[in-house]
């Protein structure tokens, strides 16, 4: 576990703030020092204010860091009192947000092919991911999913990253592979699992679970991103516990990124 934690606070002033599907809203902030310390994979903790009672901070991950803007964009879903404040923040408006949290990916040394595999609101740590994969010209396949076609995210976003194949899946159909992005994910390990040396998701624990052990099928290497809620940011408040093979550990420091054999899931 690193010690101490790499997390500072920072002041913020909200850029922009808007819905890119349903009940999904991209949030622009200004923090110049943070943008140019984020790396892929990592998260930050902001504060909502307009509830007084409301005490802890939001952890979302990042869609995306401008070092030299000194932005940093952030995908979050509105699933909650906190996250409603949010999306009614404004241009303008100011807070505070913690971070650099945990740590990101590890693509391993000598990668030839990257598998990327993303379902609903975990899109953004995985287009961070892609963005550094095509930096470092490793190529990657990536496999998206989403519940229908109006909360799906990230689609244009990954081909501009240079995305060479993009697998689309909804549960009901209205975009894409109707059924499980799961299932895009096992057929592609399956025909051509011998070709990529590591695969890495985020998304809902069940899909990571299926995509963990279709991996492991294949004889891959998979690191996955958790979701818990990280209420200090700093592994303080022992509320972000993952079960792994050595134990209980804290997503926001020895995470959220895990290596998905050692995920109990």
């Amino acid at each position: 576990m690193p010690t101490p934690s790499p997390a500072r606070v920072h002041d913020c002033t909200v850029v922009a703030n808007e819905p890119i599907a349903r009940d999904v809203f991209a949030l622009r902030i200004s923090a110049p020092a943070l943008a140019s310390g984020l790396e892929p994979g990592q998260f930050v903790n902001i504060a909502v204010p307009g509830n007084a009672m409301s005490l802890l901070r939001i952890p979302l991950s990042y869609a995306a860091a401008d070092a030299e803007a000194g932005t940093i964009d952030i995908w979050y879903a509105v699933v909650g009192e906190g996250t409603e404040r949010l999306s009614r923040m404004q241009p303008g408006d100011s807070t505070t947000v913690l971070g650099p949290g945990g740590h990101g990916w590890t693509i391993p040394e000598g990668c030839r092919r990257a598998l990327l595999v993303a379902g609903g609101i975990g899109v953004p740590p995985v287009l961070c991911l892609a963005r550094e994969l095509a930096q470092k010209g490793i190529p990657y396949t990536v496999c998206i999913g989403a519940a229908t076609a109006d909360t799906l995210v990230g689609e244009h976003e990954f081909e501009e990253a240079g995305s060479p194949v993009i697998s689309i899946a909804t549960d009901d159909g209205s975009a894409g592979y109707h059924g499980f992005v799961t299932d895009a994910a096992e057929r592609v390990l399956e025909l051509e699992g011998d070709t990529f040396d590591y695969v890495a998701t985020c998304g809902p624990e069940p899909m990571m679970a299926k995509v963990s052990a279709a991996a492991a099928h294949a004889g891959v290497s998979c690191e996955a991103s958790v979701e818990r809620m990280m209420s200090c940011g700093f592994g303080a408040c022992a509320t972000c516990a993952v079960e792994t093979t050595g134990g209980m550990k804290g997503a926001c420091m020895c995470g959220p990124v895990f290596d998905a054999k050692e995920v109990v899931w």
